[in-house]
């Protein structure tokens, strides 16, 4: 393959998977970057349904909006680095469940292109207390704007713009 003028190339890291089959399980069902849409009720209900210690249910929904930084967007498309994103997206989910005295957490992203006022990513965390499951929220959302390989491009009146940073 011949690299040219204006190409682009990424040298990304390689990675290693593998987990214990029942670990396997709770990743597909509370870990997933998809391209089509979730429903919150069913992932707040998916962990909820995990204990009935639960008692506080805080979430993150992000969604696409039609401005940022002062331009008009008029829709979005997300990339990700297929495995990796998933990878970083459990080792957010076996943190969190470690370092925080939460119950239980669901963490989804969608790829692709998406529409105006479309879900884009959703946490949803599970504690016996709020105070735990707003502070683990938080953490796993700021946690995957800093690790997760997903890139987003903005397409504005004037053209199309990759966004670097993840406020």
């Amino acid at each position: 393959m011949e690299v040219r003028v204006g190409d682009e190339i990424a040298l990304l890291p390689p990675f290693a998977g593998g987990s214990p089959i029942e670990q396997a399980s709770d990743d597909a069902q509370f870990v997933r970057v998809q391209r089509e849409d979730f429903s919150v009720d069913a992932e707040i209900d998916r962990v909820q349904g995990k204990s009935k210690r639960i008692g506080g249910i805080s979430i993150f929904l992000g969604t696409a909006r039609d401005r940022s930084k002062g331009r008009d967007v008029t829709g979005i498309t997300f990339e990700h680095y297929e495995g990796m994103a998933q990878k970083k997206l459990r080792e957010i989910r076996e943190r969190a469940l470690k370092d925080f005295d939460i119950i239980e957490v669901a963490i989804l992203h969608r790829h692709g292109p998406i529409a105006i006022g479309e879900n884009i990513v959703l946490i949803v965390v599970g504690a016996e207390h709020r105070a735990e499951a707003f502070r683990a929220c938080q953490w796993a959302i700021d946690e995957l704007k800093r690790i997760t390989p997903i890139w987003k491009l903005e397409y504005t009146p004037g053209g199309e713009v990759w966004v670097e940073e993840h406020p």
